[in-house]
């Protein structure tokens, strides 16, 4: 792999990017009328209540069978009351020592907690919590940045590499000493950075304007969104690698990216479903992206936390680019 090749076809692209006014625009345009149309639309909580449960109960729990409240089994206490704090649980029940936590600066976990006491009265000993509440934004802005990453990632890359096949920029290049590797490394050298750059205003832009919650570290979360970007541009090189076609380059990223975007938590958490749903998510690379940028933003984890995801994305990016350079067709 030589370094002029590579800088050759990454300058080239970039300019061709930044031509396309309209393209440009529309990259930049369609985060911020989301993040603003859920900040005024959402503005409350539209969650139902959540009750996390811990440990198995010694006997039976009223207050449990409601049919107004959404039980949560947890197998962390120590995150569970993390959710308490910031107002993402409404209440959690230990029910191993018959101990619940609630936040007292929940109005919903007030009535919770009147409800639990009224149903098995005497039976939970009390520990309140204090914290500053989640709103619905702070939640859903990683998965709005994740999806927009997602779609530029996907698309933005396809289609081009499609149309060079079609217009026979590809079987130009193909006289050249440019390998397909080089060819696919520039494309997502050239992509990266630029989401990179958009999704950075974005998050600025609207930070400026809605106040984000952030516990955590900025150059993590960049850390995170890079991996990811990475990754979803390798998927759709992968996809274009051989395809002629822009319908069926467009069916297939499709088929690709929406059920990704509902079943990688962009809008509404995964807790809670069904387990089966939950395994198959863990196959795309925007859950794992999505999962470690709220971590980072909402719970302050470190990059040491989140390395399982980190690791997951380096080796998704790997094997997706290996399949696209070896699949890889020049005409």
């Amino acid at each position: 792999m030589k370094l002029r090749h590579l800088q050759a076809v990454f300058i080239a692209r970039n300019r061709e990017f930044w031509r396309d006014r309209a393209a440009l625009a529309w990259n930049i345009l369609f985060p911020v009328l989301l993040i603003a149309g859920f900040a005024y639309g959402f503005s409350d909580n539209p969650n139902p209540d959540k009750v996390g449960l811990y440990g198995a109960p010694q006997s039976r729990i009223s207050f449990l069978e409601s049919p107004y409240i959404q039980v949560i089994p947890t197998t962390d206490l120590e995150q569970s009351i993390t959710k308490i704090e910031r107002h993402q649980l409404d209440l959690l029940i230990d029910a191993s020592t018959e101990t619940y936590w609630v936040n007292e600066d929940s109005s919903k976990g007030y009535f919770l907690e009147h409800a639990l006491n009224g149903l098995d009265p005497g039976r939970f000993s009390r520990q309140p919590v204090t914290g500053q509440e989640i709103r619905y934004i702070d939640w859903v802005i990683p998965g709005i940045l994740g999806m927009n990453i997602m779609f530029s990632a996907l698309f933005g890359i396809g289609y081009v590499i499609v149309r060079y096949r079609k217009n026979g920029v590809l079987k130009r290049l193909k006289a050249t000493p440019l390998s397909a590797l080089e060819f696919l490394m520039a494309q997502l050298g050239s992509r990266l950075w630029l989401i990179l750059v958009v999704n950075a205003a974005v998050f600025i832009g609207g930070n400026f304007f809605v106040d984000f919650r952030m516990y955590g570290s900025y150059l993590d979360l960049l850390l995170v969104f890079t991996l990811g970007a990475m990754s979803l541009i390798s998927m759709g090189l992968m996809v274009a690698a051989r395809t002629s076609s822009e319908e069926l380059a467009g069916g297939l990223l499709n088929l690709i990216s929406w059920p990704m975007m509902f079943l990688s938590g962009v809008w509404f958490s995964l807790e809670g479903l069904h387990p089966w749903v939950q395994k198959i998510s863990q196959i795309f690379p925007l859950t794992h992206t999505i999962n470690a940028a709220r971590s980072i933003m909402i719970d302050g984890a470190s990059l040491l936390q989140l390395m399982p995801e980190l690791i997951t994305l380096l080796l998704m990016t790997s094997l997706f680019l290996f399949i696209g350079s070896l699949s890889f067709r020049w005409e």
